[in-house]
C-alpha cells in the first residue's frame, strides 16, 4: 500500500483530511516537524505493538498514536491493555508491513487492511490539528484530532513518556 491508498480511503469515508506530498522523506518526528516548519508535538507517531498470548502465540496488534514530543512507554500501554509488559513489544519492519500495508516511518494512524485497535496518547488531543504518516516516506497527512477519532476506533489513553534529552528538538 502507499500514499495513493491511503487517499482512496480518505474519499470514499468522508474523511475530512489532506494529504500533504513533500519534496524530501520525513522519515522520523523530528525531519516531519523540520520539513514542515512546526514543533514536533504537532507530529502524530503511529507505532504498532504485538501483544504475545498466554500460550506464547500472538494476539492481534495494537497501534498506538502518540504526540511526537513524547515516546510510547511500553509499561503504560500494557496497562492500558491489561496485560503484563512482558506480553508487549515493538513490531518489526517486516511486520508492520504485514499487519498495516505500509512501511515503517510512512505508517498513517488509519487506512489499514483490517482494523486495528487502536490506542491514542490523550497528548495528541491537546494540539488544533496533527500530521501523521501519508502512506509514503514523502507524504504526511495532516488531521485535527477530532477527525481521527470519529474515523477510527480510537480509544483515549496516557501512554506516552517524557523523551530522553537526547531526542528532544
Amino acid at each position: 500500500m502507499d500514499d495513493r491508498d491511503l487517499e482512496a480511503f480518505l474519499r470514499a469515508r468522508g474523511v475530512q483530511a489532506e494529504l500533504l506530498r513533500l519534496p524530501e522523506p520525513t522519515p522520523t518526528v523530528e525531519a516531519a516537524a523540520r520539513v514542515l516548519g512546526v514543533p514536533v508535538e504537532r507530529i502524530a507517531k503511529s507505532v504498532l505493538f504485538l501483544v504475545e498470548g498466554p500460550d506464547g502465540g500472538e494476539t492481534p496488534a495494537v497501534i498506538v498514536v502518540a504526540n511526537g514530543a513524547h515516546r510510547v512507554d511500553y509499561r503504560r500501554v500494557a496497562g492500558s491493555l491489561g496485560i503484563s509488559r512482558r506480553r508487549l513489544k515493538l513490531a518489526g519492519p517486516a511486520q508492520v508491513l504485514a499487519l498495516t500495508g505500509y512501511a515503517v516511518g510512512a505508517v498513517p494512524p488509519l487506512g489499514y487492511p483490517r482494523p486495528l485497535r487502536t490506542l491514542m496518547d490523550a497528548r495528541v488531543l491537546a494540539q488544533p490539528e496533527v500530521y501523521a504518516g501519508g502512506g509514503a516516506l514523502d507524504a504526511l497527512l495532516r488531521i485535527t484530532p477530532a477527525e481521527l477519532l470519529r474515523v477510527t476506533p480510537a480509544e483515549i489513553v496516557e501512554v506516552a513518556g517524557p523523551r530522553p534529552a537526547a531526542a528532544q528538538a
